[in-house]
């Protein structure tokens, strides 16, 4: 009678057909059973959904993916793997180094090095010919399951610190993995790749500083970014999508722009200039227009409320480390870090009848976030931020309308902005969450039902909701083809019964609402830096900070400038004269460079017919056109959001 470790394994792949195996069998001798192409391709493997190395012992029955670069999961193995290429690379150039960590991010990999020699760019080139050599001498990276004792050990005498805070961190019987490639060992739970020749094309980026564990208090190290691809040409087109979004840097354009700035005395808090308030406000009165038409009333509600609140609410639970607190009389208090408490502070301040609601609150609502400082990014991650808010309450009947509504209003004003490529995703109950089970359920499949009934597919994330509730997010689509999420409905059952909600219901009996939560464009300092960038600072019309600048050739033409610069401020257009003793071709490429939508050379042949030539940004050819034409032309570009 055959053993059962005799006996054949079952590997089943993701198209549903299976074959059989002797065990142990490594996903890489799958690979060559199976596929040609992905043996060649292959950088790891998932088994029964987990990520595996391809040298990884298989001795059960399963389902086996093969993982190539194109996906996801694949980058962050081949990512992962060349920060420790990196990695080695210092440590033979710079013994004394002190490696920190070393992850994949979306766009490539980086990792913190405690060195103190002060890197610099033409560091970074002596670091990639290291690299290549690693490369070259093609060094089979292995795995290892030890004890923290013997971790500890190790990482003693290689003398990493920084390794051995992480290890003192794990319960004493557990196990941990490390991974080898050549004198080069790091603590690490992979999976990566085979060999270090599987890398073939890699360029560092960047550096940066970076405290350990994002923590001010800590020391500061130096992170070096860097990215990896298969092919040369992958390479090359990424690099040079880094240099246009370098070129679109929204804090970059903001200060060439005069839009907006940072201060040493408020770390993490924008100082907002006239020409970005201008944008801001452009964006929040396009945003009012729509919620006016949706029936929504718009709040104002206090940024400091007692501690007591966010208790009840489940806050000071679940969200307290993002926190900012003060006392006042003596008394706690806390610096809103969302807006839904107050919502429903006003809502509670009358009786509803089960035949109001719906009952919309929006509200414009300046929130603060504790973000570390390692973490702040321009406009794009701040401490203080205005939230457009919304909060619905409803009957469990209305749901389904409502968030129907909302994905709607949501879609129409991403289309104003260019943004026509949305990726929805629903993200269910997480660990740490409150309210009960048979709500959760009810609550996500609300949600599902309303994006199958109007036909949008969305990708499914288990237990990453909010803690009060299931929720829906929007990715939008920017022109280099980046991701960012920006709106979000949230259905929350809990936070209303916590705080005392209630309606009449057709019983005539107190009834806890359901609440919606909903923000459209989330943060609008970050959504402003995302159309920085997506724009490029050339902004349509209705956004420009300065939409039409006049150029007079001389003295002698500055009363007609005058009066055609009145009637373009009486159309409430945002106009200037540039009236400056320059050139007029000089003055033609500053303004070009000021990003002015439309420029008008006022000569002799302009003053005496009273035609216009129009420059309109970036065309080479100009228009001619009477005055009346031209403001006609610029209403209808303001009025349909051009």
């Amino acid at each position: 009678m055959k053993k059962s470790s005799d006996l054949p394994i079952t590997i089943t792949f993701p198209d549903g057909t299976s074959q059989e195996f002797n065990r142990p069998v490594t996903p890489l001798a799958v690979a060559q059973a199976v596929s040609k192409r992905l043996y060649e391709n292959a950088v790891g493997a998932k088994f029964n959904g987990v990520l595996i190395d391809l040298s990884a012992p298989l001795n059960e029955d399963g389902t086996l993916e093969l993982v190539t670069f194109d996906s996801p999961e694949g980058k962050e193995i081949y990512w992962h793997s060349t920060s420790h290429i990196m990695a080695q690379a210092i440590k033979r150039i710079w013994p004394e180094a002190r490696i920190a960590i070393g992850p994949s991010i979306e766009t490539g990999f980086y990792y913190d090095i405690d060195l103190d020699t002060v890197l610099t760019p033409e560091h970074l080139l002596r670091i990639e010919e290291e690299m290549k050599k690693i490369v070259k001498e093609n060094l089979p990276i292995v795995g290892e399951v030890i004890d923290v004792q013997e971790a500890r050990k190790l990482f003693t005498e290689l003398d990493e610190p920084y390794k051995i805070e992480i290890i003192n961190e794990i319960a004493p019987d557990e196990t941990l993995k490390i991974y080898r490639q050549g004198e080069y060992v790091d603590l690490c739970r992979g999976p990566h790749l085979l060999l270090t020749g599987t890398v073939k094309h890699f360029k560092l980026t960047s550096l940066a500083g970076a405290y350990w564990r994002g923590n001010e208090k800590n020391k500061m190290l130096q992170r070096i970014y860097g990215v990896a691809f298969p092919k040369e040409q992958q390479l090359k087109d990424h690099l040079a999508f880094l240099e246009e979004a370098k070129r679109r840097d929204h804090r970059k354009i903001g200060k060439e722009l005069d839009l907006f700035s940072f201060q040493s005395e408020a770390p993490g808090f924008v100082f907002w200039h006239g020409n970005g308030m201008i944008i801001y406000n452009e964006v929040l009165n396009y945003w009012r227009i729509f919620h006016e038409r949706e029936g929504y009333q718009e709040l104002k509600t206090p940024i400091i409320l007692s501690d007591q609140l966010w208790r009840k609410s489940g806050h000071w639970e679940h969200y307290k480390e993002n926190m900012y607190f003060t006392k006042i009389d003596e008394g706690d208090y806390a610096i809103k870090p969302m807006n839904c408490p107050g919502g429903i502070l006003v809502f509670n301040n009358r009786m509803w009848s089960y035949k109001d609601l719906p009952v919309k609150f929006a509200e414009v609502g300046l929130v603060h976030r504790h973000e570390k400082s390692g973490v702040l990014h321009g406009l794009l991650r701040v401490r203080q931020f205005t939230q457009d808010d919304a909060h619905i309450f409803c009957t469990r009947k209305q749901i389904k309308d409502e968030i129907k509504k909302i994905i709607n209003l949501t879609l129409e004003i991403y289309k104003t902005f260019g943004y026509t490529d949305v990726h929805i995703e629903l993200s269910t109950r997480p660990e740490k969450a409150i309210g009960s089970v048979e709500l959760w359920n009810f609550a996500e499949s609300v949600l599902a039902e309303s994006l199958q009934d109007l036909l949008i597919s969305y990708k499914l994330n288990k237990g990453q909701g909010a803690f009060y509730g299931p929720k829906i997010d929007f990715h939008i689509k920017d022109c280099l083809g980046r991701r960012w999420q920006c709106g979000t409905v949230q259905l929350d059952f809990s936070m209303p019964e916590r705080l005392g909600a209630t309606f009449i219901n057709q019983k005539g009996e107190k009834e806890n609402p359901v609440m919606i939560h909903r923000t459209i464009l989330g943060s609008i300092e970050r959504f402003i830096g995302i159309l920085i960038e997506q724009y490029g600072g050339d902004f349509p019309l209705w956004l420009a900070p300065e939409q039409v600048v006049l150029i007079p050739v001389s003295e002698k033409h500055h009363s007609y400038t005058q009066k055609l610069y009145e009637s373009l401020r009486a159309s409430q257009f945002r106009a200037r004269i540039d009236d400056r003793n320059e050139k007029v071709g000089y003055k033609i490429r500053e303004n070009e460079l000021r990003k002015v939508p439309y420029m008008l050379v006022i000569g002799d042949r302009e003053v005496d017919t009273e035609q216009l030539t129009v420059r309109r940004r970036l065309k080479k050819e100009q228009e001619e056109m009477s005055v009346d034409a031209f403001i006609s032309l610029i209403q209808n570009e303001r009025r349909l959001r051009l």
